[in-house]
């Protein structure tokens, strides 16, 4: 199968597209031909050497998370699963990744593919729908509240805009304008400029804030929340940063399994959770892929189609 690579970390250039050996399925698991795989800022933070100590990583190493296909085996001990089913996942660490034709995965951890929407789509909303209906969970944001979502137009927090809305809270978003229009369909109430102004001087009061930035977005952030309020985040604040008392800080544990991905499909299937606008190119191009997506400004999700 076609699949990319890196034998060494660095820039784009480390990415190689290549033949590499077809998976095969292991007790528990199954072997997935995938249709399309979506790219996140892992992949180039992993591709630049950013985790290298991590044990999970080892040289050559194939990219990618979250990923839709179609069932081509399935292990002698997997009931649940069919070979031909339609699912969708994302890969657990210490798998080989999802820039590439097939993947072997537990079955444990995947689900089916929500009926209504397409590989791309499916693929796009794996890990950002399952990291936005946790990191929601973990803000335990009740109707009536108030909720600033920094990077509303991105894959995570378009998704969490969209359940944070049908919770009933009061949501803002921090957008460039060209993705103003965007937000509010989703179901923001009010979006700020960030290239315009400093959102800590106008936004109201908040109960919770979404960091999906992080950096100095991430200190500014505890001056718009009241006292007790929640800032939940899936980025890093600035080095040395200490958050004052009387704000709780939040970390989502993201969990791979199927009951979290059988709420996504079960709120995509409603109508409730509308898939990202998608940018995608084949797999043959994930550098280019990459890049884009760690310019930070990619509104939604960059797929890679596989065939």
């Amino acid at each position: 199968m076609k699949a990319i690579q890196i034998d060494e970390y660095g820039g784009p250039e480390v990415l190689h597209f290549r033949d590499v050996l077809d998976p095969v399925a292991g007790p528990g698991e199954v072997v997935i031909d995938i249709a399309a795989g979506s790219i996140n800022p892992a992949d180039w933070k992993v591709r630049e050497g950013q985790y290298s100590n991590a044990d999970w990583i080892t040289l050559p190493h194939i990219p990618g998370r979250d990923f839709s296909g179609v069932v081509r085996v399935v292990a002698p001990d997997v009931t649940d699963i069919l070979p031909g089913d339609e699912v969708f996942g994302v890969t657990d660490q210490g798998y080989e990744g999802a820039s590439a034709q097939a993947i072997s995965m537990k079955a444990s951890i995947i689900a089916k593919k929500p009926d209504s929407i397409t590989h791309a789509e499916s693929a796009a909303m794996a890990l950002g729908g399952l990291t936005a209906l946790v990191s929601m969970e973990t803000a335990r944001l009740d109707e009536g509240e108030t909720i600033l979502i920094h990077g509303g137009a991105g894959g995570v927090g378009s998704m969490a805009v969209q359940i944070a809305h049908n919770v009933g809270a009061h949501v803002i978003v921090t957008a460039s304008a060209q993705n103003h229009d965007y937000v509010r369909g989703l179901g923001a109430d009010d979006v700020i400029d960030y290239n315009s102004v400093d959102f800590a001087e106008i936004c109201p009061p908040c109960d919770v804030v979404f960091d999906t930035v992080g950096g100095d977005v991430q200190a500014r952030s505890c001056a718009v929340l009241k006292p007790g309020g929640r800032l939940v985040h899936i980025a890093r604040g600035p080095k040395g940063f200490v958050p004052p008392d009387s704000v709780e800080i939040l970390r989502p544990d993201v969990k791979r399994s199927r009951a979290l991905l059988e709420k996504v499909a079960l709120l995509v299937n409603m109508g409730a959770l509308k898939p990202p606008q998608i940018k995608s190119f084949p797999l043959a191009e994930a550098a280019q892929a990459q890049e884009l997506s760690k310019t930070g400004h990619v509104r939604g999700k960059v797929v890679l189609m596989m065939r």
